[in-house]
């Protein structure tokens, strides 16, 4: 399994790795994370301690919608448990069940806009634990239900760390919903240059395959990352999302949206722009145009410093 380290570099120029630590009460790490939910995990949150019902007999530790609009299971464990996949099975039905409360708490919490964007094609677990076992890893890309194993240390200083250890994507819910049954005709198709993931409703347009081909290519060099194509966009993600593609076909265009900070950058007109506060499909607050393979290759930069950052 992965190991998480941390290194301090000292004044005298040596580099000193920091013990790494569990929490002493399991609801500690659930308030610092829920502190900084959107920030850390791409999730907005919803609840605490959310009771299931008589039925399923059961509190989830926080409910949450993420950023691509999946509604979100999480559970934390101090330590290593072998029971958290059969708990996160029961929650992840408890929840297939309760399309119309889960959507009444969004409208709440959120608004109307967020409710009516919901995706039940891929709800998701996420368990926040101090280690997997060779068994859950396993378990996890059997499953039907996408379940993420997020691997956590405290750091001397405070310091909190997160690691996906896995996150497998599913199969896709057919999804019982009135919105659920509009949006399951747009599934995950095999990912090559003939038959490339669907945005959109439909497959990536002739004019910009090959170039989406070279840019899946830039977006995917980076170790492990989840390719999720959804109703406007395919986002590209690892806790979060990193970079989400549009397509612009009648411009012969792709837009690019990075997790960059826009101030970090020289922005460029025609190729760049700064996206705070500006509504937009996808998420990120770097828009980067690409039209041709030289817009690619100036792109490639500003592609690593986001999956670095992610």
């Amino acid at each position: 399994m992965a190991e998480l380290m941390l290194f301090r570099h000292d004044p005298d120029g040596r580099d000193v790795e920091l013990s790494g630590s569990t929490v002493t009460l399991e609801v500690e790490l659930q308030r610092r994370v829920e502190a900084g939910l959107e920030q850390m995990l791409g999730i907005r949150f919803l609840a605490s301690e959310y009771p299931t019902g008589p039925w399923h007999r059961g509190r989830i530790d926080t409910l949450g919608l993420d950023e691509n609009g999946s509604p979100v299971v999480i559970e934390f464990k101090k330590g290593s448990d072998s029971g958290v996949l059969s708990q996160a099975v029961s929650y992840l039905s408890w929840l297939d069940s309760a399309h119309y409360e889960f959507e009444a708490l969004v409208r709440n919490v959120l608004g109307a806009e967020a409710a009516e964007t919901i995706d039940w094609r891929r709800p998701r677990m996420v368990c926040v634990a101090a280690g997997f076992s060779h068994h859950d890893r396993v378990a996890v890309q059997r499953l039907r239900e996408r379940i993420d194993l997020v691997r956590y240390r405290i750091f001397d200083g405070g310091l909190l760390g997160l690691l996906l250890v896995d996150s497998p994507n599913g199969i896709p819910s057919a999804a019982s919903s009135r919105r659920g049954r509009e949006q399951a005709t747009v599934d995950a198709v095999p990912r090559t240059p003939a038959t490339s993931p669907p945005a959109g409703g439909g497959a990536v347009p002739e004019c910009l395959r090959d170039l989406y081909a070279e840019l899946d290519e830039a977006l995917t060099v980076w170790g492990e990352v989840e390719v999720a194509p959804l109703r406007h966009y395919i986002a590209y993600r690892r806790l979060v999302n990193v970079a989400s593609v549009v397509f612009r076909p009648k411009h012969e265009a792709i837009l690019v949206y990075l997790r960059l900070d826009p101030d970090s950058v020289e922005l460029e007109e025609g190729f760049t722009r700064d996206m705070r506060g500006i509504g937009h499909l996808g998420t990120g607050d770097l828009e980067v145009r690409v039209a041709s393979a030289a817009h690619l290759e100036k792109a490639a930069p500003l592609i690593r410093r986001a999956f670095e950052a992610a």
